[in-house]
């Protein structure tokens, strides 16, 4: 925007800084239960679920973060509902976050640092499975924003404790 005398200066432009400062493995458990007890019967029908949780911490640095994905895949045979195997994953990065507003700090945290290590995590789970013996599993891609929103929601729904009314 600029005055008539050419004086005005436009507001700044606030910048996003974001930068990966590390990734890793935080815990991680795969338990292949069809070579446990071996396997019975005939055909195996997969029914795979995956579950996602997002956990975020201030570190003590300033405009430091660590982002944690946790993942749980379970698949089951179809036509007898054994679990074929077990998958846990805790996937975390620390992330140099600057320029985010605090009211936004939250929501980015939780959508986009995640976005962000999806690939690692769905490539160790790819890996680990093949590993274990099953074709590689090749996870969906999460939506986040989605998952960050149900989040909200749940918490909304959530009962309030009963506050006390005074006499």
């Amino acid at each position: 925007m600029t005055e008539a005398n050419g004086n005005a200066t436009p507001a700044p432009d606030v910048q996003i800084r974001m930068q990966v400062l590390a990734q890793f493995v935080r815990d991680m458990s795969f338990e292949n239960v069809v070579a446990q007890k071996g396997l019975q019967g005939g055909e195996v029908q997969p029914d795979v679920q995956v579950q996602v949780s997002l956990d975020a911490r201030k570190r003590p640095v300033d405009h430091q973060f660590e982002v944690i994905t946790k993942f749980k895949v379970t698949s089951k045979n179809k036509a007898s509902g054994d679990t074929l195997f077990l998958l846990e994953l805790d996937y975390g990065g620390v992330f140099h976050i600057e320029g985010v507003a605090d009211e936004q700090l939250h929501p980015f945290l939780l959508i986009e640092c995640p976005r962000l290590l999806f690939p690692f995590v769905r490539r160790i789970i790819s890996d680990v499975t093949r590993d274990g013996g099953f074709p590689p599993l090749n996870v969906d891609t999460v939506d986040f924003l989605a998952l960050y929103r149900q989040e909200l929601a749940r918490r909304a729904q959530a009962p309030k404790p009963a506050q006390q009314l005074s006499s």
